[in-house]
């Protein structure tokens, strides 16, 4: 894609001869009557306008490239295409010499000139004896892949003597004739061009009729020059004609820039119709824009495809039709057209099914009927919508009333311009929230491993005056790419705001694999929820937000809250760019480029070096600049920069064509420069790796038609959604081929997965009473009810949750604990006297309770034994491992259970239900026990915040058990526990703080250190009963510290710039010192030091992180601006070295060694996070040391990882930085 603002200009009116002939039948007749002539393109002007000159070869060429008016014969246009600006300094500008001379011009080849002159005069060209007003109208094209060009036009009047020069005699009559000057760029840059057109027209209005030809090629080989920002937050700003222009940025690489102003929409309709108009796009039908006014046509239809996003219009877009092309209205597809108001009526008698929407009074309504009969967008996301509307302040007037006149027009533009961006700001934000609130729930029908979307369960999960809306939307094309999106889990503003709005317990559920089920806390919003519709029903007007005091309010499928505050807009820098030079010529390009590259390099220099998003961007301009001077290699090196810095906006086709481009003088020169030959070499590599293709495929689930082998029963199941667990799958199969062939039927399957997809609906509407949910936790689902029986404690239902049984006394409201699964100590079989005979009941009992609960279930208490013994084996196997994901197993397990009774409905039914008893079945064999030890259960998790803080978690259940321990005011550096009674933290005012563990306070001081303490070690090699730990600061102090008596046995001095962490290994003391890594002896004596690679010691590298595997001779090094991992092999006289490379990693923070692993934590850019282009992420890498090679690549966080820490070599923990603050546990396979 070209990276300039100006793709080509375009000049179009009336022939000389053809105004000559109107003329001459004026003067004739003596009157005029409407004449309308057939424009034609006069003029077209195209990149590159200068090339080297001709004096380096042959003296007296010209520096202008030869533009030649456009043939005014209509034949067929020459295929032919200008050459891309890049393609053109890549051979050195010399495409343009060898095409002086040729008497045709050369166009870009996907600007269409036989269809442009009539799209410049939509309502044709007419010549007129009144000069009208000069008017600007706006275009987009797209071609047949889908990609789009941007036009802006002016129509300019001027007396049709002046156009006529090749006539002696221009009439006596005084006429008037428009003519278009069309700027077409790849990018939506309406604003600007619209500004860039009202300077060109300041000239025309004042230059001789000889002079415009020259007017022109000046105007756009000066828009040519103004290179288009990289996504991000940097915007450009030039000059011209004493106007002071702005050219805003992309939001990121996969959103078009935003140059338009997005509340003409609002403007134009009440909320109602705007809805009415946005609930069509989402179903795809036929509409048709109308105005009287051509420039609004456009604007209004970008507008409202901006609002769609992250939906992208899939049909034919024609905003602007000019007269002759009304028959595109007959199209038997869907589509988005805008044709004049005058049209109106006859577009409406002559079509059928076409949704009409009129801009100018704001009406919707169809070709058959004053009113639209679509199903609405659902009520709760429109009525959300609306309050947003109503709540948008769209007159700069009402902005401006307490602010200071400004005298000049620029100082005016830039209020404007900062107003209107905090305005669409805000109305992207309310936009995202409605599409957010329609398709929220969209991601939990989804099955992302097999690329399934259940939409007859998603229909079913909404509500009956919904589904015909959500029927036809999920049939659309528009629909087909959001969901391939999903499935390939695009991280965009839609998906940013979906997660940042999801309630706690929806975040536990989309993180663990749980069957749904309400929770209470759902339970409860969906009664507050029914209870504001009933009063907003029964008219008591009042405003959602006023409701709660934070203007925060979950309902099951909408959020409320202000989109704006939520995500604030993002500070802006804007870059000047030098003033255009007054001549064209080779030169004067040339010193206008060196100026904006010193320009750049003072910038990059001003700019503060944590502010990497910045750099980036101006090492992306100015590898481009370089690049367009011809200057190669120190493009290259700009891009090698900006490829360490954020790889999100690394331009990878141009940096390969530049590769290849290089002499081979250069080409030696790079291989002189290390960080230029890795650059050549990897990017060389990637081109050698067959590219990878995102799938596209999306299936629709469907039930099974024959019968199933083990292989196909567990895709079927998990495409369904039920169980994504293989070996829980297989157990189900085994038990429903108990004593059969070894293959389910469908009609089984059907039976099964019918009853599993209605115990979830029945389950999102049980009526619970309020003591129940007053009594059991906002995180618990109620799984199961059993029928109405007689119990030890009345007649009742007995219900079961992911935590304890519990009694619904029957006939009154009430609550009875029956137990909780910890506390359980025997569940059996018993029998309870009936007249004559005995029913079969269900005997628990429970520690700390003497007498048993007992429960006649009857022909249920078979299924009731096995679930409950299989609930308490789970709770028991969580509790030893700690580890809640066994009791998930175990739920899972249970309804499943039920499942396959429920479907079965035979003798057999318990015997193959049984066969799902996992962990009761472990108990029985003797594989599980239970510790009852409070202390050995509850493991802690410590957590450090900024400012001194610290935050406990148990680590069993992830509740918090202190939210804060405040430990001096300064930030901790370094955490270690010393057996189960203490906590050591390093602080950065040198001071190490002692926590107890069983009160959680700090009652103890280390105040030996002068200097920060960086680093903490514990010498696993003594006896537990003296252990002796390290300590370093900063300055490269080391203290040996007795950890009982808590006195210094033993203090040495390290040289080095700074100590950052320290290890024990063996009988050697390993420390980070910055730019080295030393190997010192017990006794302090530095025994090695394995200083940074040699191409890194002259930058400001550091080593960030190691880890030392002795019995291998390995040393693993991470650098904090370097995406490379250094193995060091020690086990020689003299080290050598290996580099890993990591993809997407800009610097390493932290490693630790897990098993057979390392762990390494990252630093990297990505367009899937922040709300720029080039926000961070944290990675989380995993190296196999045997194969040196990376094995794992995992992304949870979206700012960089700070720390890392296992849990029993089974789970790592991973902690973030502030902008995401997330802790994410993994689990080591």
């Amino acid at each position: 894609m070209s990276s300039r603002l100006l793709e080509v200009c375009v000049v179009v009116g009336a022939s000389p001869k053809k105004l000559w002939e109107v003329c001459q039948a004026v003067d004739s007749h003596g009157s005029l009557e409407k004449v309308l002539l057939e424009p034609e393109v006069l003029h077209v002007l195209a990149p590159p306008f200068v090339s080297r000159p001709q004096a380096e070869r042959k003296a007296g060429r010209s520096h202008w490239r030869r533009h030649h008016s456009f043939l005014r014969k209509k034949r067929k246009r020459r295929p032919s295409a200008v050459t891309a600006p890049i393609q053109d300094h890549f051979s050195g500008g010399d495409a343009a010499n060898g095409r002086e001379g040729s008497e045709d011009i050369t166009v870009p080849k996907d600007i269409d000139l036989i269809a442009l002159p009539q799209l410049c005069f939509p309502g044709g060209l007419q010549v007129t004896n009144v000069k009208r007003e000069d008017q600007f109208h706006f275009l987009v094209f797209t071609d047949v892949f889908g990609n789009k060009s941007h036009g802006v036009v002016m129509q300019c009047y001027r007396p049709v003597q002046d156009w006529m020069s090749s006539c002696e005699n221009g009439g006596k009559s005084k006429l008037f004739s428009a003519y278009g000057f069309c700027v077409i760029s790849k990018y939506p840059y309406f604003t600007v061009l619209k500004d860039c057109l009202s300077c060109l027209l300041i000239k025309l209005r004042t230059c001789r009729f000889l002079d415009v030809e020259e007017k022109v090629k000046d105007f756009a080989a000066k828009l040519a020059l103004v290179p288009i920002p990289p996504p991000g937050q940097l915007h450009l700003m030039f000059t011209l004609h004493h106007l002071t222009i702005e050219l805003p940025s992309r939001e990121d690489k996969d959103h078009p820039a935003v140059d338009l102003d997005l509340h003409l929409p609002f403007l134009c309709f009440r909320p109602q119709p705007l809805l009415q108009v946005l609930s069509c796009l989402l179903q795809e039908q036929r509409v048709v824009l109308f105005s009287a006014d051509w420039a609004r046509l456009t604007l209004v239809a970008e507008g409202l495809l901006l609002f769609l996003q992250p939906l992208s219009w899939q049909q034919p877009y024609v905003p602007v039709l000019a007269e002759g092309m009304l028959d595109f209205l007959m199209a038997p597809t869907a589509f988005l057209m805008g044709c004049h108001l005058c049209h109106f009526k006859e577009v409406a008698a002559e079509t059928n099914d076409l949704i009409l929407i009129n801009i100018d009074n704001g009406s919707v309504s169809t070709s058959c009927s004053d009113t639209v009969d679509l199903p609405e967008i659902p009520s709760l996301a429109a009525d959300c919508f609306t309050q947003r509307y109503q709540s948008l302040q769209v007159h700069f007037d009402l902005d401006q009333c307490l602010r200071v006149s400004c005298s000049d027009i620029n100082d005016q533009r830039a209020q404007r311009r900062v107003w209107q961006r905090n305005l669409n700001h805000r109305i992207q934000g309310i936009t995202t929230e409605l599409i957010v609130n329609i398709f929220r729930d969209v991601s939990s029908h989804l099955n992302y491993e097999h690329r399934v979307f259940n939409s007859e369960e998603f229909l079913k999960s909404r509500e009956p005056a919904e589904r015909l809306f959500y029927k036809n939307v999920l049939e659309t094309h528009i629909f087909h790419r959001f969901l391939r999106d999903r499935l390939n889990k695009k991280m965009d503003n839609f998906a940013r705001l979906e997660l940042s709005t999801r309630s706690e317990m929806q975040q536990i559920k989309a993180s663990v694999e749980v069957p749904r089920r309400p929770t209470m806390q759902e339970i409860q919003a969906r009664r507050t929820s029914s209870l504001l519709e009933n009063r907003l029903i029964n008219g008591q007007r009042m405003s959602l937000s006023n409701l709660v005091d934070d203007q925060t309010l979950n309902f099951q499928r909408i959020i409320m809250f202000d989109p704006a505050q939520r995500m604030p807009p993002k500070p802006v820098k804007v870059f000047q760019l030098p003033e255009f030079p007054e001549t064209l010529s080779f030169h004067a390009v040339q010193s206008y480029y060196c100026e904006l590259i010193q320009l750049l390099g003072k910038a990059i220099n001003s700019v503060q070096i944590d502010n990497s998003s910045l750099l980036a961007r101006y090492f992306y301009l100015r590898g481009f600049i370089n690049l367009l001077c011809s200057r190669r290699l120190d493009a290259l090196a700009d891009f090698q920069t900006l490829h360490k810095t954020d790889t999100a906006i690394f331009p990878t086709q141009l940096v390969t064509r530049l590769v290849d481009s290089l002499m081979q003088e250069e080409q030696q020169q790079a291989k002189r420069r290390p960080e230029l030959k890795r650059l050549i070499l990897k990017v060389k590599t990637e081109n050698e790796k067959p590219s990878v293709q995102l799938d596209d495929d999306i299936k629709k689930f469907e039930l099974p038609r024959k019968n199933l082998d083990r292989e196909e029963f567990v895709r079927c199941i998990q495409e369904g959604g039920i169980v994504k667990d293989v070996a829980t799958i297989h157990r189900l199969f085994d038990a429903f081929t108990v004593g059969k062939s070894k293959q389910v039927n469908p009609e089984l399957f059907k039976s099964f997965y019918t009853f599993w997809k209605e115990t979830e609906t029945e389950a999102q509407d049980v009526n619970l009473p309020t003591e129940v949910i007053d009594h059991l936790d906002h995180s618990e689902c109620v799984y199961k009810l059993s029928s109405c029986v007689k119990t030890s404690h009345g007649v009742g239902k007995i219900g079961m949750t992911q935590k304890r049984l519990f009694l619904l006394p029957e006939g009154q409201p009430g609550f009875l604990e029956i137990t909780m699964f910890r506390d359980l100590q025997e569940v059996k079989i018993a029998s309870a006297p009936f007249l004559l005979v005995r029913i079969p009941s269900l005997r628990i009992r429970t520690s700390g309770r003497l007498e048993a609960f007992e429960a006649n279930l009857k022909t249920e208490t078979e299924l009731w034994d096995l679930m409950v013994k299989e609930m308490w084996a789970g709770r028991k196997m969580a509790d030893q491992h700690k580890d809640p994901q066994y009791m998930t197993q175990a739920l899972t397990n249970v309804l499943l259970m039920d499942a396959v009774v429920g479907c079965l409905q035979t003798q057999r039914s318990i015997c193959a239900a049984s066969k799902l008893a996992y962990f009761d079945k472990i108990k029985h064999e003797g594989q599980l026990t239970c510790n009852d030890s409070k202390d050995e259960m509850n493991p802690k998790l410590w957590v450090a915040l900024s400012g001194g803080r610290l935050v406990v978690f148990d680590a069993a259940s992830w509740s918090m058990l202190q939210d804060s321990i405040q430990v001096g005011e300064s930030q901790l550096n370094c955490m270690l526990g010393l057996v189960h009674e203490q906590v050591w933290i390093g602080s950065q005012d040198s001071v190490i703080y002692i926590i107890d563990t069983h009160s959680l306070t700090c009652n103890k001081q280390l105040t030996e250190h002068r200097y920060e303490v960086t680093g903490l070690t514990l010498d696993a090699g003594e006896q537990q009963s003296s252990l002796q730990t390290y300590s370093c600061s900063r300055d490269g102090t080391i203290l040996q510290w007795d950890s009982s008596s808590l006195k210094v046995k033993r203090q040495f001095q390290l040289s080095c710039e700074r100590l950052s962490s320290i290890h024990i290994h063996g009988d050697a003391l390993w420390c980070c010192c910055g730019d080295s890594i030393v190997e010192l002896r017990r006794s302090g004596t530095p025994q090695r030091r394995l200083l940074l690679p040699e191409h890194l010691r002259s930058s400001s590298s550091h080593f960030s992180s190691f880890i030392v595997i002795p019995e291998q001779g390995q040393l693993w090094t991470g650098l904090a601006d370097s995406g490379d991992l250094y193995l060091w092999h020690t086990d020689g006289h003299e080290p050598s070295l290996e580099k890993i490379s990591l993809t997407g990693c800009s610097g390493i923070t932290c490693m630790i060694r897990v098993k057979d692993q390392i762990w390494v934590g990252c630093r990297g850019r990505s367009g899937v996070g922040g709300q720029c282009g080039s926000q961070l992420r944290g990675q989380l890498v995993v190296v196999d040391p045997q194969s040196h090679m990376v094995s794992k690549e995992l992304q949870a966080h979206s700012d960089s990882i700070q720390t890392l820490c296992s849990a029993e070599d089974r789970y790592v923990l991973s902690g973030s930085a502030r902008r995401d603050g997330k802790i994410a546990v993994w689990k080591v396979e």
